[in-house]
């Protein structure tokens, strides 16, 4: 993996650049729709590519339990499996294991924990992580941290940060040959143990750093100020990953602080439930207002959705619950921020980028959901 900084505007902390890997190259910053099991949901690859989709997110802990690494390896790994060309990044499973804490127990080698399929208990370490990604093929990799959620004591986050910072020590000891390996940045929100994160794994010399343990239920204010902090220690020329934000405003405010990678489920998520986003806010299909609306999506959109169906018609489907209704929803939501992205990126090469995200969220807000 390898990045590359082509500008950073005058007017903000906004980066332009270009991430290559073994499966193509993407632009930044970038948003990662999210591939939990192989599969961006009610999408398909080819979709996903019509889209301009260059990186997909798969993740770790659920294709361990199902279908399994070993067989996907078998298929010729997650590329051929899911028929995607483009690059692919995997994320560690630690979110989703200390997710279901109830199941789960962090100790110093590793995480013990029960499936959430079948109760079958399990174990794995950082090394344990890093050869099931590598069996996997993917491009991009994490490793393996312990999230907090939120509040947390301080001495809680200091431990578990102990132990996300020897795991990212025995990560990077343990790397295989291919492939980019990001360490990730914890602390919860306590500046001094953010700053100590990131100075630390950027002293093991990985090849990109991400953003974790946030929007987990912090404050927004407060989430900004460690995303802010954070990036000005992280080195310029290795990409930055802000993990679980999706919003358009989140996406724009974490541009303009540095970030260059986010993913988020949300966008798909609230599709599927008939939530939309459109030039002027975020639209909830299932309000009576759009039972007669002849007009598309978003009119200022043309991706196939909003040039083939009506709000009347895909309001319809989201009622009956059917699957062509999922599907568009979601085809727009990632055609949607796709192109932010595409503007975002142009605007920064332009050194205007405050202009473009004061315009942008000038006429965001005149709906309301």
């Amino acid at each position: 993996m390898q990045f590359r900084l082509i500008h950073e505007d005058i007017s903000t902390k906004a980066r332009a650049g270009i991430i290559s890997s073994p499966h193509g190259r993407f632009e930044t910053p970038v948003f990662i729709p999210v591939g939990t099991q192989g599969t961006v949901k009610a999408l398909s690859s080819e979709e996903l590519k019509e889209i301009g989709v260059g990186v997909v997110l798969c993740n770790t802990y659920h294709l361990y339990l199902r279908p399994g690494h070993v067989l996907i390896q078998k298929m010729g790994g997650l590329h051929r499996f899911m028929s995607w060309e483009g690059s692919l990044l995997t994320d560690s499973g630690g979110y989703q294991i200390f997710s279901i804490s109830n199941l789960q127990k962090s100790q110093p080698e590793g995480i013990e924990f029960k499936s959430h399929i079948d109760g079958s208990q399990h174990f794995l370490t950082p090394e344990d992580v890093l050869k099931i990604q590598a069996s996997l093929g993917s491009d991009l990799r994490m490793v393996l941290d312990e999230c907090t959620s939120y509040p947390v004591s301080h001495r809680q986050a200091e431990d578990s940060l102990k132990r996300t910072l020897d795991w990212a020590r025995r990560s990077k000891r343990a790397r295989p040959k291919q492939g980019g390996i990001l360490a990730i940045v914890q602390g919860s929100t306590f500046k001094n143990l953010r700053k100590r994160a990131a100075q630390e794994v950027v002293d093991m010399d990985f090849d990109g750093y991400a953003l974790g343990g946030l929007s987990v239920g912090e404050p927004i204010p407060l989430r900004w100020e460690i995303v802010d902090l954070t990036n000005d220690i992280l080195p310029p020329d290795k990409p930055r990953y802000l993990m679980g934000v999706g919003t358009p405003q989140e996406l724009l405010e974490g541009i303009s602080l540095g970030v260059d990678m986010f993913d988020c489920a949300l966008p798909t998520r609230i599709a599927r439930n008939g939530s939309i986003f459109t030039s002027e806010g975020r639209l909830n299909l299932r309000s009576a207002q759009y039972k007669e609306d002849s007009g598309p999506l978003d009119p200022d959109c043309i991706c196939q959705a909003c040039q083939n169906y009506s709000r009347s018609y895909i309001r319809h489907l989201v009622w009956a619950r059917e699957i062509l209704g999922m599907r568009l929803t979601s085809y727009h939501n990632l055609y949607f921020l796709a192109r932010l992205m595409e503007k975002a990126r142009r605007a920064i090469r332009r050194d205007k980028f405050r202009q473009f995200k004061g315009e942008f969220l000038g006429g965001y807000g005149k709906i309301r959901e």
